[in-house]
Order: structure tokens, then sequence, then C-alpha cells
């Protein structure tokens, strides 16, 4: 059967959505754009389901179409330099703009790898040069002390920034309790959290429930060698604000269904007839512990919320981060 182009036009007038390369096109993006466009949330796309990619709506692509200036307004919201190219913008020396990036003043929002996979930091245009109105001291002054202490100890925070702005951007597109959860865990190395999460069971469901690699999938070894080092937490503090983050996001998570398991998805079995019972109690009484505690003891939470209860929670959630004994650090 022949489809003609009066039939095509009725078809994208469905709302149907469209695969990410398609939208690309008819925005008039290059790939790497439109993913960042998506990661703003400048562009809506619908979220995953079933282990398939995202995909945009029909009507997504008709409302950026209709927008003023389009394609080139679209174009100036995703518009990113490099450091060289940023430093013109700036008016100052690639050495000053790298300073400024190391102790935090302007953070990247997105990166690539050149010929020879080596990261190459790229920020926003509009968010150079808002900050070059709001600090212009910055831009013209001399170095100040605490920057130059900054810089002399070996200071920068482009890649711990960039994480906590991806992650951030991809917290605020989601309620679902466990990708919420696996969005903290991307940034832990297996061994922190296998501290953290102790149940393979629950560690395999955050994999699954991850969002795809930051810009694709590099075919090189070097070049997925080079995204896994800037995805993983590297300083002691910041390990330690994603391990209390994921150990709360996961208190939620098995609150509202627990982790699949072979055999058995406590988010597809309906409760019995007549019981009250939370996905925590329902793990508990089909999953016994060997050494025969149930497992619902081992979840902070449970019990009542008085203040003896409270303390209880807080000591375990320190234990369950790494803060064991006497003052250990996680990490």
């Amino acid at each position: 059967m022949t489809v003609t182009g009066a039939g095509r036009a009725l078809a994208a007038g469905t709302g149907a959505p469209v695969s990410l390369g398609r939208a690309a096109q008819e925005l008039a993006l290059r790939r790497g754009d439109f993913d960042l466009a998506v990661q703003l949330g400048l562009i809506r796309a619908e979220p995953p389901a079933g282990g398939t990619r995202p995909r945009i709506r029909r009507e997504e692509i008709d409302r950026l179409r209709a927008l003023p200036g389009f394609p080139d307004s679209l174009r100036e919201q995703v518009r990113t330099a490099g450091t060289a190219e940023g430093a013109s913008l700036l008016g100052v020396g690639t050495s000053r703009f790298t300073g400024l990036a190391r102790i935090g003043c302007i953070s990247p929002v997105a990166f690539c790898l050149n010929r020879y996979r080596t990261v190459v930091w790229l920020y926003l245009v509009d968010e150079l040069l808002a900050f070059a109105a709001r600090e212009p001291h910055l831009i013209a002054g001399q170095s100040l002390v605490g920057m130059r202490t900054m810089l002399d100890s070996g200071t920068d925070r482009r890649a711990r920034n960039w994480r906590s702005r991806r992650i951030d951007r991809l917290l605020n597109r989601t309620e679902d309790p466990w990708r919420r959860a696996a969005l903290q865990a991307t940034a832990l190395d297996p061994v922190q959290l296998a501290e953290v999460v102790d149940d393979p069971y629950e560690r395999a469901y955050l994999a699954r429930m991850a969002p795809d690699p930051a810009f694709g999938r590099p075919a090189s070894v070097s070049g997925r060698e080079a995204m896994a080092r800037l995805i993983l937490a590297d300083d002691p503090d910041e390990i330690l604000w994603r391990r209390v983050n994921l150990t709360l996001e996961l208190e939620q998570a098995r609150e509202t269904r627990s982790a699949p398991r072979p055999g058995y998805d406590p988010a597809l079995r309906p409760l019995e007839a007549g019981s009250a019972r939370s996905p925590r109690e329902a793990r508990a009484r089909d999953f016994p512990v060997p050494d025969g505690r149930s497992s619902a003891s081992r979840v902070p939470g449970r019990s009542s919320r008085g203040p003896a209860a409270r303390l209880g929670a807080c000591r375990g959630l320190l234990v369950r981060i790494g803060l064991r004994g006497h003052g250990r650090r996680a990490g």
C-alpha cells in the first residue's frame, strides 16, 4: 500500500511520538545541540518506558517550530563555547578563563572529546555573558587572594559542577523514586554503591533505571574510560553527599515498591484482600533473611516516629553510608 503525501501529513498530525534523530532534523538542530536542549528542558521528551529510548511528541515539535525566530532562537539557547571562544567572549586570557572555571565561578554544561580523547569543557554562551555582566570585577580586576590560593592548591570543580548540574536537571524531570535513586547511584563507583546498597537485586534494578550515558556511548575504549572518570564522584565531600542522597532516595523507593526478583515482582502483585501491607512489609514476609532477622528490620524508618525511633534511624543512616566508629568518613 502506497502512502501519499497527504497521508504522511495526516499521520504527522496525529501526535505520534517521533525518534530523537527525526525530531532533531525537524527542529534544524545538530544532534549534540538537540541532546543538550533536551537535558536543559528546552525540549520536552517523553520518559522512556520498557527499555525504550525517549521520544518527542508531535505537539512538542509543533510548539517549538511556532516560537518567534525559530530556528535561530532555539539554537542561541544551546549555543556553547569552549575555553578559547569563552575567553574571547569575556575579554580575558585563556588561563584566566580556566582559573574562573576551576574555582567554580563558571560551570560547564557539557563536554566533548577531541581527537586525542582529551576532555574539552563547553559552556553556555548565555551564562558566560550573564556572568560577565554580573561580576565585572572578576573579569577585569586582579586575581583575588582566595582565588589564587585555591588554584595553587589544585582546586578544579569543573567535573563536579558538571555532574551536579546534570543530576539536578534529571532529578527535576522525574518523580519515580527508583529513577531518582538511580540518578544518585550513577555518581558512585561499584564499591561505594555496594556499601550503600547491599542487596544485589536492588543494585541491578538501579542499573536498569539509570539514564543513558551523557552524550551517547563513545566507540573507543579511551573515550569510554574518559567518560567513566567524569561520571563518578572523586572528592570525599561529594562522595559523602551522593551516598547520603542515595540512602534517602532508596528509602522512598522501597516504600513505593520492591526491586523485582527472579519470578517475583512485588510492583505487579496486588495486595491481598483486606491487607494494608506496604511493599516493604511484603518483602519482609516473602524474602526472610537467613539469620532469622526480617528484611524489614534492616531498613530504617519502619518503627514508630518517636524521638528514640528517629535517633535510631539517624544512627542507622550514618552506619549505612559508611560513617562507622571513630568518625570514619565515607569514601
